[in-house]
């Protein structure tokens, strides 16, 4: 929270996107225990006192960091997703730019699995606001038939869990590959088609190769 007025100018505004941008590379680095405000501001060329008219303290930032990610994902798999003209297009749109998302930001695990213990509200809003959205988009393709019957909330649940481990397996821990695999895309999405009971589409409607 900004502290005073002259952190609320457009100049005010970059610096804190640019504390913001570069704690994620610090704590993705060094852990939350072992990051340190010096580290963050010399990192970001910006003076130690300067760091205070932005935020209280190094959890704060944290706490800010979590919710930017969580708005970037969001904002990332909402905006490919609404290309969709089915529910299943819409599901192959979203989680590959869930995917290209993990690939351009492997820090978004490493820091989500440190709000477990520094900031664990942090953490349940992350995914609460994820699964959100994909409750409405799942009751409306019930509505038009699209999808089965079937309880949205347990499956919005469900499928953001298939979505993080795969990402964990094949894009984080993957040295080889900077992307998912196209092969094991198109197996997620096969298993996630059966799961819904959607009806066929190309598989390309998303007009990769």
């Amino acid at each position: 929270m900004p502290m005073n007025g002259a952190a609320r100018t457009e100049r005010g505004n970059r610096t804190r996107a640019k504390l913001i941008e570069t704690a994620e590379q610090v704590f993705a680095e060094h852990g939350y225990h072992d990051a340190s405000i010096v580290k963050i501001t010399e990192a970001a060329g910006v003076a130690q006192g300067t760091f205070y008219l932005y935020f209280q303290g190094k959890q704060q930032i944290f706490e800010e960091l979590v919710e930017d990610l969580n708005r970037r994902v969001r904002h990332a798999m909402s905006e490919a997703a609404a290309r969709g003209a089915t529910r299943i297009e819409s599901e192959r749109l979203g989680f590959r730019a869930f995917f290209q998302f993990t690939a351009e930001h492997p820090a978004l695990y490493r820091i989500i699995r440190q709000a477990e213990f520094v900031s664990p509200a942090a953490l349940r809003l992350h995914y609460a606001r994820i699964v959100e959205g994909y409750i409405d988009g799942l009751e409306k393709a019930k509505t038009n038939g699209e999808i089965i019957d079937l309880d949205s909330t347990v499956a919005a649940w469900a499928l953001m869990g298939i979505g993080e481990l795969i990402g964990m397996r094949w894009v984080l821990w993957d040295d080889d590959n900077a992307t998912l695999p196209e092969a094991v895309f198109d197996e997620v999405m096969a298993l996630i088609q059966r799961a819904l009971g959607a009806r066929d589409v190309p598989q390309q409607s998303d007009g990769t190769t």
